[in-house]
C-alpha cells in the first residue's frame, strides 16, 4: 500500500526533492538508456505526487494545470521504482494525480505525452489517444486524453 502525499516544490523538503529526482533520473535516465534534461525548469510550476512504501518514493508524477505544460491540465514523470512494478503501483499515482487534478484544479480534461509502449496501461485509465506517435527523447510516444 503507497502513502501519497501532494506537495507544491516550495513545500518538498531537500530529502524528498533528491528522492524524487533520484528516482527519475534511476528509471528515465539510466534504465531506459536515454540522454536528456529530466530537470528542465518545470517543476518549480508542478504539483508533485509522491509515493512511499515504508518511508521511501517508489512512485511519482508531477501534475500541472491548464496553461502551464498544455493548453489543458497535464500528467507527466510517471514513474514507479523497477522493484516496485509488480504491485502496480503506477495505477495507484496515477489515479491519486488525477484526483489531485480535479481537487486543485478543478478540471476533468487531462492530456499526457505517453511513452507508446504504455498505452494499454493509460487506455485502462481512460486516457484515449490523439494524433499521431512521434518521438520525444528518441522514444515513440503518443498524446493522450482523459474528459
Amino acid at each position: 500500500m503507497l502513502t501519497i502525499k501532494v506537495n507544491t516544490f516550495q513545500k518538498l523538503t531537500t530529502q524528498e526533492l533528491y528522492d524524487v529526482l533520484q528516482l527519475r533520473s534511476e528509471v528515465f535516465v539510466v534504465e531506459q538508456d536515454c540522454v536528456y534534461q529530466d530537470i528542465d525548469g518545470k517543476d518549480n510550476k508542478a504539483l508533485h505526487v509522491i509515493g512511499y512504501k515504508n518511508d521511501k518514493v517508489v512512485a511519482y508524477a508531477r501534475i500541472f494545470k491548464p496553461g502551464d505544460y498544455f493548453e489543458d491540465a497535464s500528467i507527466g514523470r510517471v514513474v514507479v521504482k523497477g522493484t516496485e512494478r509488480q504491485h502496480q503501483y503506477g495505477y495507484d499515482i496515477m489515479k491519486a494525480s488525477i484526483e489531485a487534478i480535479k481537487n486543485h484544479f478543478n478540471v476533468s480534461t487531462i492530456k499526457i505525452s505517453a511513452q507508446t509502449y504504455l498505452k494499454r496501461f493509460y487506455n485502462n485509465l481512460e486516457f484515449f489517444e490523439v494524433g499521431e506517435e512521434y518521438l520525444e527523447d528518441d522514444i515513440p510516444h503518443i498524446t493522450m486524453i482523459k474528459h
